[in-house]
């Protein structure tokens, strides 16, 4: 059997790995059957050499997945440090009164912090098994158009918040040229320059989705495009963050685990894989070519499994930087541990379950919330944890 492409295709009976199949097949890579061809047919002597070569069931990319994972969440959690924001902006008002105030406002006006309530917890599970069961049903490749021009939008947004926040952290003056454009309105130059370059490389990135380079560009855009939703979404206390990870605990296990006795196949898998999307590939994950694999292929992380154990991390480093905890009795190090560790023992269940997919919130809400609450428990703040921004000094925030 010719492959329509020069990686090896493996073979399978999709989730029925218990079938004794005993029918002998050979698959050759697609420049090889054109070679193999060619040569057969102008009446030359084929010989060839047959092996059937092991796959690792994890590769040394997972290292470099789990890095990218782990400093995704950091990164997020120590942004406004990274930038300076309020110490860079105090600073900066302090040169410029006049204009500190109109400044102030604009920009709390421009960042709207999205407090997530457990009320949307509950209709997060609903909306978005709904959402996976629609990609599953009615995938295509019409329909995975839709979500890579969804993520190039979210892709070049976070990517331009990014960009332009590490540069006026920087250079303050930057934001005093400014230009006015029809659609756009008034906007510095920078933020224009940034936002066509941002433009190009997602319209780049999209042209060459399926070439072998384009998972840097996906992972770029989709690491910013997460740090700016950790920036803008926000846990208030651990009771909601209990509802939120509790929630998605159970929706990965049941569309990982116990959808297949339903719909014969597991349905985050199957929609992880675009098993339905002509050879289509949905766009909102973290991917990274296999090293070590023969047919090659990629390890991949989605981005909830980023996006709600950082939510929790992130609401860590706030707690401890609003209570002054130094890093050993706050919270923070020890979340960060903790969510390392739970992709570490992601990537050991998928060893000792022979690569099966695995729901990685089975072993990172655990690791992460269990960890919290834990913690807050032996140093009898639990309940502060618990109720903490909720009393009526806390400052009016928005609601998802």
């Amino acid at each position: 059997m010719i492959n329509d492409d020069e990686g090896l295709l493996q073979m399978g009976c999709g989730n029925e790995t218990n079938l004794n199949i005993t029918i002998p097949v050979i698959t050759i890579s697609k420049s090889g059957g054109e070679e193999l061809k060619k040569s057969m047919d102008g009446g030359a002597k084929v010989e060839l050499l047959l092996y059937a070569p092991n796959r690792p069931i994890l590769d040394y990319s997972v290292i470099f997945l789990w890095m990218m994972a782990v400093g995704t969440v950091v990164t997020a959690s120590l942004w406004s440090e990274i930038t300076g924001s309020e110490n860079s902006d105090e600073r900066y008002n302090e040169l410029s009164p006049k204009e500190s105030d109109a400044a102030a406002a604009k920009q709390e006006e421009d960042k709207e912090i999205l407090h997530i309530n457990t009320k949307s917890a509950v209709v997060f599970v609903i909306t978005a098994s709904t959402f996976l069961l629609l990609l599953y049903f009615f995938m295509s490749s019409w329909f995975v158009w839709v979500l890579i021009v969804l993520f190039c939008i979210g892709g070049i947004e976070g990517m331009h918040n990014c960009i332009v926040s590490l540069v006026m952290s920087k250079c303050k003056g930057c934001q005093k040229k400014t230009v006015n454009l029809p659609l756009l309105g008034e906007m510095t130059i920078l933020s224009l320059v940034v936002l066509i370059c941002c433009l190009i490389f997602a319209v780049v990135w999209a042209a060459n989705r399926k070439a072998s380079y384009s998972w840097i560009g996906q992972d770029v855009l989709g690491i910013c495009m997460m740090l700016t939703v950790l920036q803008l979404a926000q846990l208030p206390n651990i009771k909601v963050a209990t509802v939120l990870l509790c929630c998605a605990f159970l929706y990965d296990i049941f569309w990982v685990f116990l959808s297949p006795y339903i719909f014969h196949d597991s349905v985050m898998i199957a929609v992880a894989r675009g098993d339905k999307s002509g050879g289509e590939s949905i766009p909102m994950l973290l991917r990274v070519p296999r090293i070590a694999d023969p047919y090659e292929g990629y390890n991949m992380i989605g981005f909830g499994d980023i996006l709600f154990p950082g939510l929790l991390v992130s609401f860590s480093f706030r707690f401890d930087k609003a209570n002054k905890k130094r890093i050993l009795n706050g919270y923070f190090l020890f979340l960060t541990i903790g969510y390392g560790l739970g992709l570490a023992f992601t990537y050991l269940g998928l060893y000792l379950m022979d690569g099966h997919g695995q729901p990685a919130l089975l072993y990172l809400v655990p690791c992460t919330l269990g960890t919290c609450v834990v913690l807050g428990w032996i140093r009898g703040e639990l309940k502060q944890l618990w109720s903490y921004g909720t009393s009526s000094e806390t400052p009016a925030a928005g609601e998802a």
